[in-house]
């Protein structure tokens, strides 16, 4: 328990100006939380989830919490420029772990402004798929212990003191796109602990693009918990786009409640980064919902990645598609592990899941461990992996062409993500994706392209 004692003691000796600056739906769920992680700590190696990664180890430095909520010398308006031409979005910001609004946006709040814009929305859903009361909970640990919410989130519920809040009430839609920049800004080595909740009632449609940049070369650590909750018949379209440095590490958790009739789709992108571990955990709860979960990772010199993910078909006739790309090169480490849950009354599900990697140099590695666990018998259901390295017959054709080794290589790992890109419905986004990984494969985006200060 040595990472998690500094933790610990911080919370018993501050909780009283953590609470002072929080609001009271977080406050009321905040003890429960930090007793649920005194008792588990962090996941350890040995749980099946994190093999991969050592939260202890991540979680051990002595990182500064602005507990105080002090605020951050920063206008995003000014020193955030969104690179992506023709992109039409409503900008929210996010200036560490503390939501930052230059104009007033439908449908979007911070926690502090809940209470009074949408009224018992936080009481309603805030920490409903996290806390170890319920149902979710429940049913995850019932049949498969292993699958169970452990350790950092409970102390990111813990610490969190204010968040995100996406609201759309039934049968409405943004008619927007709306973006959040996640900034990263301090002299000093940080610890965030970021909170999302998203709340789409019935027939309500939204779109949403998270983008991670870091303004400052200090070392951040960003605890993340988003909570998301699709009415029947509802529409989330939603892309996460990471973007920071090698000294950043992020731990990012997505727990999702799916209803009847839903459609859901979740990009996740790792352009740069230092050291990142996401965790989606999707539950599919009402008939004819359909989820698409899609990834690409580049990585390279030490950087890892690793996501785990978990497509829970609790009823019949629903729909999972899954596919995550990476390409590692130098030392850099990969992890993948994707678990399609089949319950018995599930009939009729289809669900295929795909997971294909590159390494592209001798001295990376890559992990992949997709998984079914099927306990209906009318079904139709696949899955996959590969792990491969460049094609030397592909490079030898192009270098006999005139294009040099470094260009053929390029090429081919361009090739190798172009499908997920692909996979991206809105065409600037799209576009632009195609133009920042082909910069990232050409090794010319080692900073955060989206910041006025890095220009």
């Amino acid at each position: 328990m040595k990472s998690e004692q500094q933790y610990l003691d911080l919370f018993r000796g501050q909780r009283d100006l953590i609470c002072q600056h929080s609001v009271a739906a977080l406050n009321a769920v905040r003890d429960e939380a930090f007793a649920s992680f005194e008792r588990t700590g962090f996941p350890s190696l040995k749980e099946e989830r994190y093999r991969y990664t050592d939260v202890a180890r991540a979680f051990a430095p002595n990182f500064g919490v602005n507990l105080a909520r002090k605020q951050f010398p920063v206008n995003p308006d000014e020193v955030f420029r969104c690179d992506v031409p023709n992109l039409s979005t409503s900008l929210a910001y996010v200036v560490n772990d503390q939501p930052v609004f230059s104009r007033p946006i439908p449908f979007v709040y911070s926690f502090s402004e809940a209470a009074e814009k949408a009224p018992g929305i936080l009481e309603k859903y805030y920490n409903r798929l996290l806390s170890p009361h319920s149902s979710l909970f429940t049913l995850h640990s019932s049949l498969s212990p292993s699958l169970g919410r452990v350790g950092e989130g409970f102390l990111n519920t813990a610490f969190a003191q204010d968040g995100l809040l996406i609201y759309v009430p039934r049968n409405q839609r943004m008619e927007r796109m709306l973006q959040v920049v996640n900034l990263l800004r301090s002299n000093v080595d940080l610890l965030l602990f970021r909170r999302v909740l998203i709340v789409l009632e019935e027939g309500a449609e939204a779109s949403l693009l998270f983008c991670d940049h870091a303004m400052d070369h200090s070392s951040f650590l960003t605890s993340q918990v988003i909570e998301i909750f699709c009415g029947a018949g509802s529409h989330l379209d939603m892309y996460e786009m990471e973007e920071t440095h090698t000294s950043c590490r992020r731990f990012s958790n997505v727990y999702m409640q799916v209803s009847r009739d839903c459609v859901v789709s979740h990009n996740n992108i790792t352009l740069y980064n230092g050291q990142t571990r996401n965790t989606i955990d999707a539950v599919l709860q009402g008939e004819n919902a359909e989820i698409t979960l899609n990834g690409c990772v580049i990585a390279d010199k030490s950087q890892q990645v690793d996501n785990n993910t978990l497509i829970d078909h609790a009823v019949p006739r629903c729909t999972s598609r899954e596919l995550y790309k990476y390409v590692v090169d130098d030392n850099a480490v990969g992890a993948f592990a994707g678990r399609v849950l089949v319950r018995p009354d599930a009939q009729k599900t289809s669900s295929q899941e795909t997971n294909a990697n590159l390494c592209a140099s001798n001295d990376a590695r890559m992990y992949t461990q997709p998984m079914l666990e099927i306990y209906a018998d009318d079904v139709k259901c696949s899955h996959g992996s590969t792990v491969g390295k460049l094609d030397d017959t592909a490079l030898f054709y192009m270098r006999q062409r005139g294009i040099s080794e470094a260009e053929a290589r390029m090429l081919l790992k361009f090739a190798f993500v172009g499908q997920v890109i692909d996979e991206i419905q809105l065409q600037p986004l799209r576009e632009r994706l195609h133009y920042l990984v082909e910069k990232r494969f050409r090794g010319e985006l080692n900073k955060c392209t989206g910041c006025a200060l890095c220009k």
